[in-house]
């Protein structure tokens, strides 16, 4: 297993959409371990292969206490979502930056595990919130785009002051 690099906002990668992943094989097993290693070592709850630079339709996901509930989305897709939730967000592609997000109080998924076989999964709370904000990586967005421009603009200046001083 290896650390990967996560992409950081406004990096232009970040808003490529990913391709539907096609066969799942034991390179897409390899890059969901990458990826885990990765997330934990972070650490975060969620990550998804776009943030990685990996432009394929795979997400992972764990919201236990315990971090022992990894949970991989390969292709997936909310079938069902209904009510509305707002709560706070962060994102490892936006280190430091958190702020209240709105999103469906509860989802039903649909994708592949890591067998390549089909599931469905319906879901509310933090692990709804994190596949909706996983999903949304695929789809070339990143959390912060659903806030005002005004803090859109500050938070790219805030991560460019972070740089300069970590240089």
């Amino acid at each position: 297993m290896a650390l990967l690099k996560i992409l950081h906002y406004p990096d232009k990668r970040l808003h490529t959409v990913a391709r539907p992943v096609e066969v799942v094989d034991d390179d897409i097993r390899r890059l969901a371990a990458d990826m885990a290693e990765t997330m934990y070592a972070a650490p975060g709850i969620g990550l998804a292969a776009t943030q990685v630079d990996r432009h394929i339709q795979m997400i992972l996901v764990d919201v236990s206490e315990k971090r022992n509930d990894l949970r991989v989305f390969i292709n997936p897709e909310i079938v069902e979502a209904e009510g509305e939730a707002v709560g706070e967000e962060g994102c490892l592609s936006v280190p430091g930056i958190y702020d209240k997000v709105k999103r469906a109080q509860r989802i039903r998924v649909r994708a592949l595990n890591l067998q390549g076989e089909p599931f469905e999964l319906e879901a509310e709370g933090l692990l709804g919130v994190c596949i909706q904000h996983e999903i949304d990586h695929l789809r070339g967005k990143v959390f912060v785009e659903y806030l005002s421009r005004l803090k859109q603009d500050r938070i790219k200046l805030k991560l460019k002051k972070q740089q300069r001083e970590t240089m």
